[in-house]
């Protein structure tokens, strides 16, 4: 990969404020080195359990109810066994006390034992029908499966079977339900009264495609019509016969649900086993008269739960998380980004997903290096900033002084460290927000969007490193053809930010209008991201002119914090003050008050050297008319005002030979024993680790 050379410019010349002569080291030398724990708005560690966590399963919220308005009999039966006489066991339950309704491949279970269920395993035909109607609908039901198993084509219009006219309507709402439960291979028709059983082609066509008991699985499910359920296929390596599976359903049931098709996890990505998961659409019976408690039951769900994962970019761990619920990656919401190489814990919130369902996960994501726990209920999602700030254990391997210092190095670093402590460091957004290392970085996209060059701001998305790996062999394949289809079929299904991308692109065209689509897959969340990346670059400029023209001293019109207990950027325009002339001459002000616009449309700038800086910068990148609303994203940017100093809470801190560290830094040798040093700090939100680091040791990473 070409080394970043911009980016290394633009941050060897950031500021300090800190005078002592700092240290060299390593940081990240393996993920277990950097650990960031989220600290929630009580000032908790998210990584403790909560008590909510300890609850068990029986306490958990249930699914939503059926969306029918009565009470429904849910009937659980055993695979009708081919070519047998025999009738299917059902177990009769009333779905008002179903916990778990699950179909497909979570389908519920029978315990074994002296449960209540099992004493109510009876045939709830037989107590809805006569005797000898029963066994007539289970001969008609058993001869039809016999056609269609020896391969006999029915001759003639569709064999019926009425059940004669039944006045009472609960009662032939019940029967229908049960029927196509117990026979999934079997449809009913309402006629004046009067229930008609036939055989249903679609399942036979279905059975063409998928093998039996998926269609029977499948046929069960779409009767029962639980609402966030959903059902999978078998795993399928044929991408033509998924196709047909795709079309079959949507084709036949499109209107009630919709498919995905999703990697099974250790799939190989030279032949990977991809699942067809289907699920009910929002809107069916969305217009539907419902009572207050049905209203209530059938609020949105809303599931929060401590991630814990290692070495992953958050936006790829979320991705991965809506693929195996069956959700899509704006149905998760987290107060602020984490690091990649790190092993990081962090709140958050999933819609549409109950406690039980995102247990079920657990064991599939830990070979992702992903955990949850902490999952409980709860009744609205997070929003970003909605934190206190976070912590940090750090180790700082190969320590060693500067180039040229001869002084003792363990007196260096406690030089470095008590002086950080006391006086802060330059409170810049780290390197990390722009995507050090990379091509394109996000401030880039950002400023394309910000300008509404949409289809810019796709390519540079989609703009390769210097890698020969498939990512980025379809990345160069969609700069040189702007073929959306086929890079989609080279683009890796892990990559599930690219593939939205790559999916919308293929159904609207590379266009303005389809760029804008694109982007309308990405949820705000991400969208938002890439303009702030923009403001934040600018802020870090800012401030870094800001301290080469003025030093430590607060002049006549800079901006002032009023609110002294405010750790948070969000302050309004009414605690920020501008520096009269008297003010700067009385020192009335201290340097860890001032505070610099991040870009928005609802900010002041100071009026000196600096907000003249801002407009000349606005200028350079052409957004001296921009308004900071992107109308066709629904992009509004606001900004905000962040402090030019921060300090860090409860910092400990020790130094230690290597040789007594557990994971060794690669190439490191016992007999050298370099030290390490072990630091522990905790910063407001929207401070960066590397940052205070960075001010410490006087040195960029």
């Amino acid at each position: 990969m070409e080394e970043d050379t911009d980016f290394r410019i633009r941050f060897s010349s950031l500021c300090f404020i800190t005078d002592h002569v700092g240290f060299h080291g390593t940081i990240k030398s393996s993920p277990s080195d950097f650990v960031v724990i989220e600290i929630d708005e009580q000032g908790q560690l998210v990584n403790k359990a909560t008590d909510e966590s300890i609850c068990k399963i029986s306490k958990v919220l249930p699914e939503p109810s059926n969306f029918t308005k009565k009470t429904k009999l849910d009937l659980q039966i055993l695979p009708f066994e081919e070519g047998s006489n025999k009738e299917a066991s059902t177990l009769v339950r009333c779905s008002n006390d179903d916990q778990n309704p699950q179909c497909g491949s979570e389908k519920d279970t029978i315990n074994s034992g002296t449960s209540e269920c099992e004493e109510e395993r009876v045939d709830v035909l037989g107590s809805l029908l006569d005797e000898r109607t029963n066994e007539l609908l289970t001969q008609f039901a058993c001869d039809i499966k016999e056609k269609w198993n020896s391969k006999t084509e029915l001759v003639g219009p569709s064999p019926e079977f009425s059940l004669g006219r039944i006045l009472d309507k609960n009662r032939r709402a019940i029967l229908h339900s049960a029927i196509r439960q117990k026979f999934p291979f079997l449809i009913t028709v309402g006629k004046n009264s009067e229930i008609v059983v036939k055989p249903n082609i679609e399942y036979k066509e279905l059975c063409l495609l998928v093998s039996e008991e998926e269609a029977f699985d499948f046929f069960k499910y779409l009767d029962a019509k639980k609402e966030n359920s959903k059902f999978t296929f078998k795993p399928d390596t044929d991408k033509d016969h998924r196709k047909a599976v795709h079309h079959f359903v949507n084709k036949k049931f499109g209107n009630l649900v919709e498919t995905k098709s999703f990697p099974e996890p250790n799939y190989n990505a030279g032949n990977p086993n991809i699942v067809i998961t289907v699920r009910f659409r929002e809107k069916a019976h969305k217009h539907r008269k419902r009572s207050r408690l049905e209203y209530q039951e059938r609020k949105v769900i809303y599931t929060a739960f401590t991630l814990r994962k290692e070495n992953m970019e958050m936006f790829e761990a979320v991705g991965f998380l809506a693929m195996k619920l069956g959700v899509i990656p704006s149905d998760f919401s987290y107060a602020g980004l984490k690091d990649k190489k790190a092993i990081t814990y962090q709140a958050m919130v999933v819609r549409k997903v109950t406690p039980e369902r995102l247990k079920n996960i657990e064991k599939e994501i830990e070979k992702k290096r992903m955990n949850v726990f902490n999952i409980r209920s709860v009744d609205d999602s997070l929003r970003l900033g909605q934190l206190k700030g976070n912590h940090f254990d750090i180790v700082i391997r190969n320590l060693k002084t500067q180039i040229n210092d001869s002084a003792n190095l363990r007196e260096r670093i406690l030089e470095a460290i008590e002086n950080v402590k006391n006086k802060g460091f330059v409170n810049y957004y780290g390197p990390q927000r722009f995507g050090l290392g990379r091509r394109v970085h996000t401030d880039q996209i950002g400023l394309a969007l910000l300008k509404g060059e949409m289809v810019k701001a796709v390519t540079l998305f989609l703009t390769p490193e210097d890698l020969d790996d498939p990512v980025n062999r379809a990345k160069k394949y969609f700069l040189q053809t702007e073929d959306a289809k086929g890079t989609l079929s080279l683009m890796p299904e892990f990559k599930v930010r690219e593939r939205t991308l790559l999916e919308s692109l293929h159904r609207f065209g590379v266009t303005e209008e389809g760029c804008v689509q694109a982007w309308f897959s990405f949820p705000h969340s991400m969208r938002i991201f890439y303009v702030h990346a923009y403001s934040s670059k600018i802020w870090n400029e800012a401030v870094s002119y800001r301290l080469a023209t003025y030093g430590p001293r607060v002049v006549e019109g800079d901006l002032v914090c009023l609110d002294e207990d405010s750790d948070d950027e969000h302050f309004p325009n009414s605690k920020v003050h501008l520096v009269t002339e008297e003010e700067e001459s009385a020192n009335t002000y201290a340097i860890h008050q001032v505070v610099l616009p991040v870009l928005g449309y609802n900010i002041q700038y100071p009026k000196n050297k600096v907000g003249l800086w801002y407009q000349e910068v606005l200028s350079r990148d052409g957004l001296q008319t921009c308004r900071f609303k992107v109308p066709t994203l629904k992009l509004n940017v606001p900004g905000c005002y962040r402090k030019i100093l921060k300090q860090p809470h409860n910092l400990s801190y020790q130094l230690i030979e290597e040789n007594d560290i557990d994971v060794k830094a690669e190439g490191s040798h016992i007999d050298e024993a370099p030290l390490s040093l072990l630091i522990s700090f905790d910063l407001d939100a929207s401070c960066y680790a590397t940052v205070c680091l960075r001010e410490i040791m006087k040195h960029d990473f």
